[in-house]
């Protein structure tokens, strides 16, 4: 187990690296611009949450619809104009592949991103541009270039501003700050050890609560959910009030340094009844300079919290069993 923990601390500690990196090799693709309808980003797991992030990292500076798909599927209202990220570390998700099945159908502007696979081998038959990803990680631990790359082809495809400058910055930050988010992750998992977290986030944080539940699944095999205010207050508060006297479950409350006062005022007192429901409520905030930085730091502080709950519960990160007896049913069925 040591090795695996270590090599994917590793990587995490990369992430400035790869975020470096990411942008070198979008620019290496020499991908010509093109003003679109819009972005849509298929991929699925660790392929898909850096887009995600992305999107939130650009938040009221997007110009035009950047969306995520997870599924076999293109939205009905996905058009000729639109732009096509087939995001897949492998290259042979399944339900990726499909999306770029049904992005070729409607003759849409695509774009890949990948290590290799099936997905590379068509898209280089059909002259489709290829960003290309080095093969030496788990797909979860990349999701700094996912992030990188989704952001940069949203600024080429005329959907958002170009993040490059904030994003080479946000690497300098992180390397910064990697002692001590590497001490607040230890300090984070000794609170949640134990318990069933849900990691509760909103606006520029939801979409890192949903990476760090992935993250604690994964890495640390073990439940984990995510929710997102202002809508839990409208709807979960009401089961955390009712949960049954020795529930073992938690909360991460992810806030950012320059959130909105409102959501502000809504985590503290949501939190408040968490806490008098009986239930452990961790307090976590992000900090930075720009959006990307702190989006990058609830990441990756996220990330270093699931290692150190892998840690706690004697489990190697590396393997992800589960899934791979999933695979293994379906493509027998």
């Amino acid at each position: 187990m040591g090795s695996s923990h270590d090599n994917m601390l590793e990587d995490v500690l990369a992430i400035p690296d790869h975020l470096r990196d990411a942008l070198w090799r979008v620019e290496s693709a020499r991908l010509e611009g093109a003003e679109t309808s819009g972005l849509l980003i298929c991929g699925m797991g660790g392929s898909a949450i850096g887009a995600d992030l992305a999107a939130a990292a650009f938040g009221p500076r997007l110009r035009k619809p950047m969306v995520t798909v997870r599924g076999f599927e293109l939205p009905s209202w996905a058009a000729a104009s639109t732009t096509v990220l087939c995001s897949s570390y492998s290259g042979n998700t399944e339900e990726t592949i499909s999306c770029f099945g049904g992005a070729s159908r409607l003759e849409a502007r695509r774009i890949v991103v990948s290590t290799g696979g099936a997905l590379v081998d068509d898209a280089r038959e059909k002259g489709v541009p290829v960003i290309g990803l080095p093969g030496i990680l788990q797909p979860r631990a990349a999701v700094a270039y996912m992030f990188a790359v989704a952001a940069e082809v949203a600024a080429g495809a005329g959907v958002a501003p170009s993040l490059r400058g904030e994003i080479e910055a946000a690497a300098a930050h992180l390397e910064d700050r990697s002692e001590s988010l590497r001490a607040a992750a230890a300090e984070i998992a000794e609170e949640l050890d134990g318990t069933v977290p849900v990691i509760c986030g909103a606006g520029l944080t939801a979409a890192v609560a949903r990476r760090w539940k992935t993250q604690v699944n994964e890495n640390a095999k073990a439940p984990a959910f995510y929710s997102e205010l202002p809508e839990a207050d409208h709807n979960e508060i009401s089961g955390w009030s009712g949960a049954p006297e020795g529930t073992a479950l938690s909360v991460v409350m992810l806030e950012e340094a320059q959130q909105d006062g409102r959501l502000g005022r809504r985590f503290e007192l949501t939190a408040e009844a968490i806490r008098a429901a009986g239930s452990k409520v961790v307090a976590v905030r992000a900090e930075g300079e720009s959006r990307s930085a702190r989006i990058l730091e609830a990441t990756m502080l996220g990330d270093l919290v699931s290692l150190e709950l892998a840690s706690a519960r004697g489990v190697d990160p590396l393997p992800v069993d589960a899934i791979e007896r999933l695979k293994s049913a379906l493509a027998a069925s």
